[in-house]
């Protein structure tokens, strides 16, 4: 039985982009569902598609006019801010019937998550930072695919102050959507990541873990893996 939308981590350098946003999607095609928006509570509409078995689980169980907690994959864009890939729904309380029997009954385990509504978990390889302007920017890679053939990484643009002695290593981050923008919670630095052609080491420090950031101590986040090329989504229900 699934308690969270989003899986534990087993690895410490487990790469992933995962989170959760709340709103009422739009689809740009009534008939097709497939790209759309998600008008959140805020009032800000995020660009958004639709992935893998959500879309009969949409057709079949969901009053789209009326808002759900929707899982998704973030990914950056450079001029259109926010773009989100739905893969899952986390609503026990209508979902715990039928074909989603295995999801937690809702009388235990309702809707609301503990770390609440807009969270996201990234963990990749600090690329950027400039603490001067709250400027960051994360590596993700991707599984494998069936076929053996690697997707190339991509990179998510985030806001928040991580330290430069910080770049080149694994980095596990808490964020919170604000409007268009990922902003940095919290924080733990695993260790540096190999560098091809590394000359010297340079660039390479100290591997030892750091904690915290301008919340304190990272909270252990619970997630999945990296955006796109996943080993499971969240439907509340174990994943394809």
């Amino acid at each position: 039985m699934r308690q969270h939308p989003i899986s534990p981590v087993t690895e410490p350098t487990q790469y992933r982009a995962i989170g959760v946003v709340r709103g009422v999607y739009v689809p740009t095609d009534a008939e097709q569902l497939t790209r759309g928006v998600i008008r959140t509570e805020d009032g800000v509409e995020l660009e958004a598609v639709v992935l893998g078995r959500l879309l009969t689980l949409m057709r079949r169980h969901l009053n789209l006019a009326e808002p759900h907690l929707w899982v998704v994959y973030p990914r950056s864009r450079e001029e259109e801010g926010l773009h989100l890939q739905m893969v899952g729904v986390w609503e026990p309380s209508t979902l715990a019937a039928g074909e989603e029997a295995d999801s937690p009954a809702p009388e235990t385990a309702p809707d609301a998550l503990p770390e609440g509504d807009d969270y996201f978990s990234v963990r990749g390889e600090l690329i950027y930072t400039r603490p001067e302007t709250g400027d960051l920017v994360v590596k993700v890679r991707q599984m494998p695919r069936p076929d053996g053939s690697r997707p190339v990484p991509f990179k998510l643009q985030l806001k928040g102050d991580l330290p430069l002695e910080h770049l080149r290593h694994f980095v596990a981050l808490n964020l919170r959507r604000q409007g268009q923008v990922l902003q940095l919670e919290t924080f733990e630095v695993i260790g540096p990541v190999a560098q091809r052609g590394n000359r010297g080491g340079k660039g390479r420090r100290d591997g030892g873990s750091a904690k915290g950031g301008k919340g304190g101590k990272g909270r252990s986040p619970a997630g999945s893996q990296a955006g796109g090329g996943h080993r499971d989504s969240a439907v509340s229900r174990p994943a394809p």
